[in-house]
């Protein structure tokens, strides 16, 4: 009996996604709910299960391919589960007989690459069959990827080092063509539809919404000495770290109440204003920038803020996000500031109105009460949508949050 691999509802507005891995061959057996293929879309990359038990017969499409929802992307054959179980059986005590053959059964059963690894491996033109696995039962890892695309000369250009990674220029030039010269090359690699995504929703925001960006800057001494003091107990109450984000979001929540505009959206003609704070946190991660959201922040003590956070970051860098997960948001915090950047505007995550952009903390001389005294200094920048919030009010919500952090205390007291 034949069962079709069916591509299912991937959630709201989602109508297609892109074949990334198969993660089994035609011939092999599969049990219920084991992953087939990991699928990207434009939001998360998520694992299609096999719907019945058996073996896999047909594949429809190969790696790379798009599919739509409702798509038949494979057969599994209930009937033939039996049949590929014994000869698999009977493999190992074949096997000494033929020993004299081992040199040849990496080249039969070459070591396929986890997820993660393929995915990295297609970014940089690597093929992960030329690779030795380093994993559970030779399945080739990121590590190995890594390992293989690293340069193997100079360590001071890694860009001139990078072409030699199984990159067949050549191929793509008459065979007359004089060689490049080292250090020349290209790689063109296709977009994944999740960057593509990207692209076109942030090109989206600049076409429709009217962007501008206040500045402002935060002493924060303040809330360094509070880390400082309290951050060990923190940790070994809670069993996570007291980081500047939760400070962020609480400051961010409490601003947002007082100017409500700035946590509302657009919906045609009609200004929404959300009751409610569920606050993005743009986390940077290999498949892209995603923005999971921090449900009802209000409610969240700095703990289970600390915590949400902690959980969704993990998530995201190890593509298991869900839709859930992403949707929403009535308001986004991004940090730059861990790469190093001193200042940015950042671009509105629509259909949210407002983002608040965080940087680097650099010791500068300020005039304290009549003296100049080095303090440690953060510039902050707020991007809005000037359709719904209007200056006055998104320098106040700035100076809203610039008080709260230079006076953590008013956070506890809620003033």
């Amino acid at each position: 009996m034949a069962t079709d691999v069916v591509v299912p509802n991937l959630g709201e507005s989602i109508t297609e996604g892109t074949i990334t891995t198969w993660l089994v061959e035609v011939g092999e057996a599969v049990a219920i709910d084991q992953p087939l293929l990991e699928l990207e879309t434009d939001k998360v990359t998520a694992e299609l299960p096999a719907p019945k038990a058996g073996v896999l017969v047909e594949k429809r499409f190969a790696d790379g391919d798009d599919v739509e929802v409702g798509a038949v992307v494979g057969v599994i054959d209930e009937t033939a589960a039996g049949k590929v179980a014994k000869p698999a059986a009977k493999a190992p005590a074949a096997a000494p007989p033929q020993s004299t053959h081992a040199p040849t059964a990496p080249a039969a059963d070459a070591p396929r690459a986890l997820p993660a690894a393929q995915y990295l491996a297609n970014e940089l033109g690597i093929d992960p069959a030329t690779l030795p696995g380093s994993g559970k039962g030779g399945r080739v890892t990121k590590g190995d990827v890594l390992a293989a695309s690293a340069p193997a000369e100079s360590p001071e250009s890694t860009l001139a080092s990078m072409p030699a990674v199984n990159v067949d220029i050549p191929s793509l030039k008459a065979p007359t063509a004089d060689p490049e010269p080292a250090g020349r090359a290209e790689r063109r690699v296709k977009m994944t539809r999740m960057r593509r995504a990207i692209a076109s929703r942030l090109k989206e925001v600049q076409n429709t919404a009217a962007i501008l960006t206040t500045f402002n800057e935060v002493d924060m001494g303040a809330i360094m000495a509070l880390r400082g003091e309290f951050k060990e107990a923190f940790s070994k109450r809670h069993g996570v770290k007291l980081g500047f984000m939760s400070f962020f979001v609480k400051a961010c929540v409490e601003a947002l109440k007082e100017y409500p505009a700035v946590n509302g959206r657009i919906d045609g003609d009609d200004i929404v204003y959300n009751d409610f704070y569920d606050v993005g946190v743009a986390v940077s991660s290999e498949r892209g920038l995603v923005v999971p959201v921090v449900r009802d922040a209000d409610h969240l003590s700095f703990a289970d803020v600390e915590k949400t956070i902690n959980d969704l970051a993990l998530a995201a860098r190890g593509g298991t996000l869900t839709l859930s997960q992403l949707q929403g948001g009535t308001f986004s915090i991004t940090n730059g500031g861990i790469f190093g950047s001193m200042l940015s505007t950042p671009i509105i995550n629509a259909p949210q109105s407002a983002i608040l952009g965080m940087h680097n903390i650099v010791q500068r001389p300020m005039a304290v009460n009549g003296e100049v005294k080095i303090r440690p200094i953060m510039y902050v920048a707020l991007s809005y949508d000037h359709r719904i919030v209007d200056g006055r009010q998104a320098v106040g919500f700035l100076v809203k949050v610039k008080g709260l952090l230079e006076d953590p205390a008013r956070l506890l007291l809620e003033v």
